[in-house]
């Protein structure tokens, strides 16, 4: 009977210390596994710049003499190649404007070694699942080790599992540093995508303290790609070691040599000169526009359906309803001419300035600092759901104008038609007495028989107050 107990209990004890080393050792491997696959995230050769670089047609190296070099590319070459560290970057610009074309291009010179690129969603899940794609990890999805526990890692939100991927991802830092003596970089592209709720706050402010902690340590460093401005304010408020690196359309020269390296390369052609300084004229130096107009046979027939392009979405945003509106839609008209106001008001400084346009830098759109575009709306709620939109744009340096020059030639269009300027005045006053009639309360007298009336008097009191007093008729009968 003793010799029974004690097989057996041998036995649980074998099979118990069997257990416990198996799954401690697969505890163990399975970690050293997740380094080492973020770890072959940041090796050369990464796939995802290979699609990125398709999609966003960045030559291979056989064709770089199409590639339009600007100033900005040297700036983002020392940041990508880790040379320029001890910094977390965010780049603005409109949209359009070749700023992703530009990190793709950086990386490309160094095959992506040490990059990882990913774009952001509004969705904390998307972003997740995207992040973890871009490092290789996996948020403890493929784990079996919770079978032998009640809870097991994954059973968490969406943040905690950014914030876990973000320490595995300082412990990999720490061994490239020391083996390369420079940083790892991690590009969130479209950040201006998260929303602006308490959500993506949370979410931006998780980002930029890696950020910052990292940049002091010249772990990683990290890059916020971004078309609006809101971005620019919310990072603002804990910046420390944040540098803004502000991307334009092309100055004139540039502008024309990117158009006619991009005609030559789709027709073969040679362009005159003077049909692109017209074609200049008409959408100023926006990479994508000019890409559009070089792929089209007739250019400046593209260019005026790009600038119609641009005044119809304008027009279907904000366009006003003048004095018949319904007191149902005032909300709505509030915000639209809000906007045709600083629409109207751009196009008169235009007229104002003493340069529109430059012989060497082309374009030089009128613009007004951010308070005083507020002020001339009346309202300080509206500027950046207008910059959301690229309906108007908000530059690093808070000047707001015209969101490209399609757009100003539309704002130029829409404000020279015949009683514009009557009909946005007839749509301010009838939302001034539409507004009026909401502050406007009605007294109703009831209970009056014929002779009686209301004695309204206002006695000396503390809180000012008015007495009301219902004197009736006395009855004749009586």
């Amino acid at each position: 009977m003793g010799e029974a107990a004690a097989t057996t209990l041998a036995s649980v004890l074998v099979l118990g210390i069997g257990f416990a080393g198996a799954g401690y050792a697969y505890h163990k491997s399975y970690k050293h596994l997740q380094l080492k696959k973020i770890e072959n995230a940041f090796e050369p050769g990464d796939p995802v710049l290979v699609l990125a670089a398709v999609a966003k047609d960045v030559p291979a190296p056989p064709n770089a003499q199409h590639w339009v070099m600007r100033e900005e590319q040297g700036k983002i070459d020392k940041i990508i190649d880790g040379s320029d560290k001890g910094h977390y970057h965010l780049i603005m610009g409109e949209k359009g404007c070749g700023k992703s074309s530009m990190l793709l291009e950086a990386m490309r010179k160094i095959d992506g070694e040490g990059c990882a690129m990913f774009e952001a969603h509004a969705d904390l899940e998307i972003f997740r699942i995207r992040l973890g794609k871009a490092l290789d990890y996996e948020f403890h999805e493929d784990y079996i080790g919770a079978y032998f526990s009640e809870r097991g890692p994954r059973e968490s939100t969406a943040l905690l599992d950014i914030e876990r991927a973000m320490n595995k991802l300082e412990k990999v830092a720490l061994k490239h540093r020391e083996k390369k003596n420079k940083p790892l970089i991690l590009i969130i592209n479209q950040t201006h995508l998260i929303r602006d709720d308490e959500d993506g706050k949370d979410l931006l402010e998780l980002l930029q303290q890696r950020a910052e902690q990292w940049a002091a340590a010249n772990l990683v460093t990290m890059i916020f790609n971004s078309d609006d401005y809101w971005v620019y304010e919310r990072l603002k408020q804990l910046a420390t070691r944040m540098e803004v690196l502000s991307i334009t359309d092309l100055p004139k020269a540039q502008a024309i040599t990117a158009l006619q390296k991009y005609r030559h390369r789709y027709f073969g052609e040679d362009v005159e000169k003077s049909i692109l300084e017209e074609v200049y004229d008409r959408v100023g130096g926006r990479l994508s526009f000019l890409n559009r107009v070089a792929k089209s046979h007739n250019m400046l027939t593209t260019c005026d359906r790009i600038k119609e392009i641009e005044k119809t979405w304008f027009l279907n945003q904000c366009w006003i309803l003048g004095s018949e509106m319904d007191d149902d839609v005032m909300d709505q008209q509030k915000w639209a001419s809000a906007a045709m106001v600083l629409a109207l008001a751009l196009v008169d400084k235009e007229e104002e300035m003493e340069q529109t346009y430059d012989a060497e830098k082309g374009h030089v759109l009128p613009s007004y600092p951010m308070h005083k575009a507020q002020e001339i709306m009346t309202r300080a709620d509206f500027i950046r759901d207008l910059d959301r939109l690229n309906l108007f744009t908000i530059t690093s340096m808070a000047q707001v104008r015209a969101s490209s020059v399609p757009m100003h030639r539309a704002f130029k269009e829409i404000c020279a038609e015949p009683g514009f300027r009557q009909f946005l005045q007839d749509t301010l006053d009838r939302i001034a007495a539409i507004e009026s009639l909401g502050r406007t309360r009605e007294l109703v007298a009831k209970d009056l028989v014929l002779g009686g009336k209301y004695h309204i008097s206002k006695p000396v009191s503390w809180n000012s107050r008015l007495e009301v007093k219902l004197e009736q008729k006395e009855d004749d009968e009586k």
